[in-house]
């Protein structure tokens, strides 16, 4: 399935993989929720609660979605964060990892601010 990411002055396409976490997430869409950043990190409230899948893992690849049971939170990784031993992305925690972004330089994300609205909605 494929979802539009919508922030201030852009969006971004995205896949989102079937699995039982990516379904999870279909069915809150559409979402409107106020951006946290974290490092190269972009994340949000998910209202959501599912078990950490086979595979779940901190370390993550730039334009990776993933699901963070802490908050839980849908999470965007562009870069760096601040648990990063490199310049890969690096959750805090194991995550699902449950879309990709599918265009776009994910380095223009770095233009959302905190607090910015996100809409993620399904592409008919």
């Amino acid at each position: 399935m494929q979802v539009r990411i919508r922030f201030a002055s852009f969006s971004v396409e995205a896949e989102i993989f079937d699995t039982s976490t990516g379904k999870a997430v279909l069915e809150t869409l559409p979402l409107t929720r106020n951006a946290i950043r974290w490092g190269k990190e972009i994340y949000f409230e998910l209202p959501v609660s599912v078990e950490m899948e086979n595979g779940a893992n901190a370390e993550v690849e730039v334009g990776d979605l993933a699901y963070w049971p802490n908050m839980p939170a849908f999470c965007i990784f562009f870069g760096p964060t601040p648990v990063s031993p490199d310049r890969k992305p690096r959750a805090a925690s194991p995550v699902n990892v449950f879309g990709r972004l599918l265009d776009g330089d994910p380095a223009m994300l770095d233009q959302v601010a905190e607090g910015e609205n996100v809409t993620v909605e399904l592409l008919n």
